[in-house]
């Protein structure tokens, strides 16, 4: 049972698992379908085995993960899952197809070669025409980034869990909106491009950019705050749709994403099944000793990642 586990430093070192997965493994939640616990995860239900409330009204100070010793390993992940719910609530999931984990500080990923048209017919007896797959002929090296949080433990002691989560959700958000940066200039690179009829952005060039995609759908467009601001006030999205506050569809259901990380002339279309990879060589990397010890003066944050265009026909950019 979760009240059970011995907690200790050593389950952070763990080669190639988190924390998490490491508790999830020694605590199954599947363990517990059809009980009270069934809607938590083995770090939640640490939590509740030392009565540490993170959130809600009577949600508890910093200071109450270090009651115990075991109950301070948990305050690491606890940092983790708030600096990585920031990250989350970046654009990135958007417009990522796929994530990679690999070994190493650089990858290749792959090259897609075709040069015949699918739409080409084959003579009977003759060769069908080909499409090769191969490893991309140039290496991508992995950048780093990351934050050093600098606040002592007298400092954060007696903050509630909850404002202290805030804090590291701005931190994860802001890391998010830099790792955004480095996936829209992968975007850009290379892709094929097409102006705007005229000085201003008009609808008709949306359409116009949409009816470029013919293999691929534009699922997403990605514009400044500027330049989404101006695509709000055509007549035309009057009628646009939205799942929520936070999604808005142009009327032929291309989703618009905002972000400061790309410029007011360019906008980007793409079909995020298909465009853009992520990779990247471990999770969120905290320096767990010194939170664990409350040495909390001096601690990094960082992640080595890197994006390649999966298909690069799958992106295109309109420039204003």
């Amino acid at each position: 049972m979760y009240n059970t586990i011995k907690l200790e430093k050593g389950l952070y070192n763990l080669t190639g698992k988190i924390f998490s997965q490491v508790l999830e493994e020694a605590d199954p939640s599947e363990n517990y379908k059809d009980t009270p616990l069934a809607n938590l995860d083995a770090f939640e239900r640490q939590l509740k085995r030392f009565d540490i409330k993170v959130n809600g009204p009577n949600a508890d100070f910093v200071e109450k993960f270090f009651t115990t010793t075991e109950s301070a390993v948990l305050f690491p992940e606890f940092v983790r899952r708030s600096i990585k719910q920031g990250i989350d609530e970046s654009i990135l999931s958007d417009i990522v197809a796929v994530k990679s984990t690999i070994d190493g500080s650089s990858f290749n990923g792959i090259s897609i070669a075709e040069t015949i048209p699918y739409d080409t017919t084959t003579a009977q007896g003759n060769e069908l025409p080909e499409t090769k797959i191969s490893e991309g002929s140039s290496q991508l090296v992995l950048n780093k980034i990351g934050r050093i949080i600098s606040a002592s433990y007298e400092v954060v002691r007696r903050q509630r869990l909850d404002v202290f989560t805030v804090a590291l959700k701005a931190i994860g958000m802001k890391l998010g909106n830099a790792m955004t940066k480095e996936a829209i200039s992968t975007l850009v690179l290379g892709a094929t491009t097409i102006e705007t009829e005229g000085e201003a952005l008009t609808y008709s060039d949306l359409a116009n950019l949409y009816s470029k995609f013919t293999d691929f759908n534009m699922t997403t467009l990605i514009a400044s705050p500027t330049v989404v601001s101006q695509i709000l006030k055509m007549d035309e999205m009057k009628e646009c749709t939205s799942k929520n506050w936070r999604e808005i569809l142009l009327p032929f259901g291309t989703k618009l994403l905002k972000s400061s990380q790309i410029n007011d002339t360019t906008v980007i279309g793409l079909d995020k099944d298909y465009a853009l990879e992520l990779a990247t060589n471990s999770d969120l990397i905290i320096e767990t000793d010194k939170l664990i010890d409350r040495q909390l003066d001096k601690i990094s944050v960082s992640v080595k990642l890197g994006f390649k265009k999966i298909i690069p026909d799958a992106v295109k950019c309109l420039i204003i």
